[in-house]
């Protein structure tokens, strides 16, 4: 019976040890003249990783801070297109800003990701040593394997993120690539009206300075 709750334990724990690791991301449109927060709860001793990136809009920058529950600035950008930043928490809740108050007339399209470590109590996850005794724990050595597995799927979990960053910045250059195609077509076609029209009233004027409007008499 103390076989089976032990295995019964190791499973929780395990289960508890993959939900201690959350990410989310999210998009949103920074209007031109603005400031945008957000706001995250954290727990003490945990991991708070911070990745945003610039999508569009001119110049593609964005100044970005970072404040502590406490109300210290703990991480500042300015006119950056992206930016990563982690640090070790306190208890409270943690404020990061978008601003972009420096631009007048152009909005921004912003993505970020949040990636929260250690944010279980961890508690429940150490009653499992109870039933494990001597050379079985040293042998087990189910933390290690916790941790690599962890890592793995953060580093998984990045991998995928910066693929889905490509795809929208190659998407964003063809965009505008197409763009470009159509407005120097659009410009060519009218400078070559342009140059036409020139070029008939030139020859109009070339020919009225020559011809000859007196009357001869015979």
């Amino acid at each position: 019976r103390t076989v089976c709750v032990a295995c019964l334990l190791l499973c929780v724990s395990a289960i508890s040890a993959f939900s201690q690791s959350l990410d989310s991301d999210f998009t949103f449109t920074l209007p031109a003249g603005r400031k945008e927060c957000f706001f995250q709860t954290m727990k003490k001793d945990a991991s708070l990783e911070i990745e945003y990136q610039v999508l569009d809009g001119a110049s593609l920058d964005v100044d970005f801070y970072l404040q502590s529950p406490s109300g210290h600035v703990i991480a500042t950008d300015y006119r950056k297109s992206d930016g990563v930043h982690a640090v070790e928490t306190e208890e409270g809740d943690y404020m990061f800003c978008f601003d972009n108050t420096f631009s007048a007339v152009s909005e921004k399209v912003i993505f970020f990701e949040l990636i929260l470590d250690n944010m279980g109590d961890g508690e429940e996850s150490e009653d499992w040593k109870a039933y494990v005794q001597g050379a079985d724990l040293l042998d087990m050595k189910l933390e290690d394997i916790m941790d690599t597995i962890n890592r793995v799927k953060s580093r998984l979990g990045k991998s995928l993120q910066i693929q889905a960053l490509l795809r929208a910045f190659e998407a964003r250059d063809r965009n505008l690539q197409e763009s470009n195609y159509e407005r120097v077509n659009l410009w060519s076609c009218t400078n070559l009206v342009v140059m036409v029209i020139v070029s008939g009233v030139q020859v109009y004027l070339l020919r009225s300075l020559f011809d000859d409007k007196r009357k001869t008499c015979t």
